[in-house]
């Protein structure tokens, strides 16, 4: 395991968590720090969890396993990592990921940062208090997708 990031990671960022497609995130860089060139994200998620496949046609994304099992599908490829692994998500490509263990914690680069907009417009805050991730229209949030020029290429992967 990779020890969690404190609330100061990034001085001045705007870091408070909020709930994201039934998991956890939270912006650690954000956009506004780097005139748009990256941003920097933190997702906790739980077994199961798993994006439909999609596609991001402005943003490569790269993907750092902090704590957990995760799988990751980009184009045909699968890859089981585990914490201290990284994996890459092509701008252009289709690509998920499938939480494999109890839990997963991530790190996540996206380059250009746009896309960082569309998790913070579609999420619900969280508190430290709350039991279980906060109720989502995914048919919202898919709608909204496309003009993060995001769109989704297929369900999301399963065991």
């Amino acid at each position: 395991m990779i020890q969690p990031f404190p609330d100061d990671t990034f001085p001045g960022a705007e870091s408070e968590p909020f709930w994201f497609l039934g998991g956890r995130a939270r912006i650690l860089v954000p956009d506004s720090r780097t005139g748009g060139t990256l941003s920097v994200m933190e997702f906790l998620d739980t077994a199961g969890h798993a994006p439909p496949r999609h596609i991001h046609e402005d943003e490569d994304e790269i993907w750092f396993v902090l704590d957990g099992e995760v799988s990751f599908f980009v184009a045909d490829q699968r890859q089981d990592l585990h914490a201290g692994q990284i994996a890459h998500g092509p701008r252009g490509v289709p690509h998920s990921y499938l939480v494999r263990s109890e839990s997963a914690r991530l790190a996540v680069v996206f380059g250009p940062s746009r896309v960082e907009q569309w998790f913070s417009a579609n999420g619900t805050p969280a508190t430290r208090l709350d039991e279980a991730p906060a109720a989502f229209d995914i048919g919202s949030i898919l709608a909204s997708a496309d003009d993060f020029h995001v769109k989704v290429a297929g369900p999301p992967p399963t065991a």
